[in-house]
């Protein structure tokens, strides 16, 4: 191929474009950082201090927040230890829920009944997306630990009055 003025030149026009569109996308990354800019994060699973889980979770369940602030608006990743025989009643969420089974065995519905015959089971290392707004459910019949990533505020409004 011969390399002359003219593509020369759109050779650098698309590589200004490129890099002006990289710097957009980076900005505008940035500005949705909360505090204005991501820190370097690393943990060893050692290093994680786990607590209570949430007060709108049943009694039992520790969490872990990875990333972000689950209360705060922005990404967040948090990992939630289910203890044996837990259950999470139906509920929903504003945003996206993606979850990640780290270790264990879990189960997960879809629907505003707990209906255990309607759950798949999901081992270490599978993955679901729970849409916004879609009720769904969860239980584990052994110790699990799961690993959540979402959009912060992060609520959970149950479906059956009562619920925790």
């Amino acid at each position: 191929m011969r390399v002359t003025a003219k593509t020369s030149a759109r050779q650098r026009i698309i590589l200004g474009v490129v890099f002006t569109l990289s710097t957009v996308l980076i900005v505008a990354q940035e500005k949705q950082s909360p505090s204005g800019a991501l820190k370097p994060t690393m943990l060893a699973a050692a290093e994680m201090k786990w607590g209570d889980g949430p007060p709108s979770l049943p009694a039992g369940a520790q969490m872990v927040v990875l990333d972000g602030d689950p209360k705060k608006t922005g990404p967040f990743t948090i990992r939630l230890k289910m203890p044996a025989g837990y259950k999470i009643p139906p509920h929903t969420h504003p945003t996206a829920e993606r979850v990640t089974v780290i270790s264990g065995t879990v189960h997960l519905g879809i629907g505003e009944k707990f209906d255990e015959s309607a759950g798949r089971e999901f081992k270490a290392g599978d993955f679901a997306v729970l849409p916004a707004g879609v009720a769904h459910f969860a239980w584990s019949p052994n110790e699990a630990v799961l690993q959540i990533h979402s959009e912060g505020p992060f609520e959970r409004k149950f479906v059956e009055a009562g619920a925790p």
